[in-house]
C-alpha cells in the first residue's frame, strides 16, 4: 500500500495537484490512499477526492507501507507516533526551505522512521540547495491539455495563470501589462485579484480570481504565456509547463524550475529584465509563424518529458 500525504488546503496549488496527478497514476496499478495533514483541508477536495483525515482515535490512519509526503510533513505531530511504521519513507519536496529538510529527514530516534528519501522536483532546485536525491518532473496530465485549432478573431493576447497570492506577482510587471495594453495588446491574467489595486480598468484588460476557468480551458484563450513571479521562486511551474503541453510559446523569467526545459528561442522564451520581455512580446506579436512554431516545439518538449517511459521510470521508483 502507498499512502500519500499532503494538506490538501488549495484546489488550485501547485502541491496539490502534483499530489492528485500522481495518485492517478499511481492508483491504475497498486493500492493507494490519499491523506490529509491539515485540519484546514479543502471542502472541495474532499468531495472530489478519496481524502482522508490521519485521526489515530477513531481508527483512521495510515497501516504500515509506503509513505509519501508531497509538499507536507509530520514534525511536531502526535499521530506519527500512534500508527504502525512506514516500510519506506519519501519526501517529495517542491520548496527551497532548507530547515525543511532537515526537519523531515532528520529521524527522532523514538520514533524509528526509516531514513527518508528525498524527490527534487527539478534540477534547478537540487543545484539551488546543493542536496542529494532523484529528480522527478511534476507530473502533469498532458492529455487534458491540447493546442487549439485555428486562431479566433481578436486581439493579440498575453496572459498568465496562478494562484491570487501576491508573490506570485513581480512588481514590475503592472507597468508592463500597461504598455501591452497602450500598444493594442489584449492582458488575460487568472490570479489576477492582487493587481486590481495597481491596473487602471482597460476594455482589453481581464483580472479573474484563481479557479475561475480550469487551466485547460484558460490556456488556449491566449496567444502567448507569460510569467514571472515575486518572492515567491517557481521549484518547478506547473502552470508554465500545462502552457506549453497547450501548443503555447512561453516567456519567462530566468529564475526557475521550468527553465530546466526551455531552449530560448527554440521552444520558448527566457528573459532577465523587463525590457528583454518587452523585445521578445513584440516579436511574437508580429510574427504569428514563429509563435506556432515555438509552440509546436513546446508541445513536443512536454510530450517527451512525460512520455510512457518516462513516466513508467519514475513510477517504479514509487512502486519499488
Amino acid at each position: 500500500m502507498i499512502h500519500l500525504f499532503n494538506g490538501f488546503q488549495n484546489p488550485f496549488g501547485g502541491s496539490e495537484r502534483e499530489t492528485l496527478d500522481l495518485y492517478r497514476l499511481l492508483s491504475a496499478d497498486v493500492p493507494v490512499r490519499l491523506w490529509a495533514t491539515s485540519s484546514r483541508v479543502s471542502d472541495e477536495l474532499m468531495r472530489q477526492f478519496p481524502i482522508r483525515p490521519v485521526s489515530p482515535a477513531t481508527r483512521n490512519a495510515p497501516d504500515g507501507g509506503t509513505y509519501v509526503f508531497l509538499g507536507a510533513h509530520w514534525r511536531n505531530k502526535l499521530w506519527p507516533y500512534l500508527i504502525p511504521k512506514p516500510r519506506r519513507l519519501i519526501y517529495v519536496f517542491n520548496t527551497f526551505h532548507p530547515k525543511i529538510i532537515a526537519l523531515t529527514t532528520r529521524m527522532p530516534r523514538l520514533l524509528g522512521w526509516p531514513d527518508a528519501e528525498l524527490v527534487l522536483i527539478s534540477d534547478f532546485q537540487k543545484r539551488l540547495l546543493r542536496v542529494e536525491g532523484v529528480v522527478h518532473p511534476s507530473p502533469i496530465d498532458i492529455d487534458r491539455f491540447a493546442p487549439r485549432q485555428g486562431r479566433p478573431d481578436g486581439p493579440f493576447t498575453v496572459g498568465r495563470l496562478s494562484r491570487d497570492t501576491a508573490d506570485k506577482h513581480h512588481a514590475d510587471d503592472a507597468a508592463l501589462y500597461e504598455a501591452l495594453l497602450a500598444d493594442g495588446v489584449a492582458v488575460r491574467i487568472q490570479g489576477g485579484m492582487p493587481l486590481r489595486d495597481r491596473l487602471a480598468p482597460h476594455p482589453l484588460l481581464e483580472l479573474l480570481p484563481q479557479g475561475q476557468f480550469a487551466a485547460e480551458q484558460f490556456l488556449p484563450t491566449l496567444d502567448v504565456f507569460y510569467y514571472r513571479t515575486g518572492s515567491h521562486v517557481e521549484t518547478f511551474g506547473r502552470v508554465v509547463v500545462e502552457a506549453m503541453a497547450c501548443g503555447l510559446p512561453v516567456v519567462c523569467h530566468v529564475h526557475g524550475g521550468y527553465a530546466d526545459h526551455i531552449r530560448h528561442g527554440e521552444n520558448g522564451f527566457l528573459f532577465e529584465t523587463t525590457q528583454q520581455a518587452a523585445g521578445i512580446l513584440a516579436e511574437l506579436k508580429a510574427d504569428p509563424a514563429r509563435r506556432e512554431t515555438v509552440g509546436k516545439k513546446a508541445r513536443q518538449t512536454v510530450e517527451q518529458l512525460f512520455s510512457p517511459q518516462a513516466l513508467r521510470q519514475q513510477l517504479d521508483f514509487y512502486r519499488r
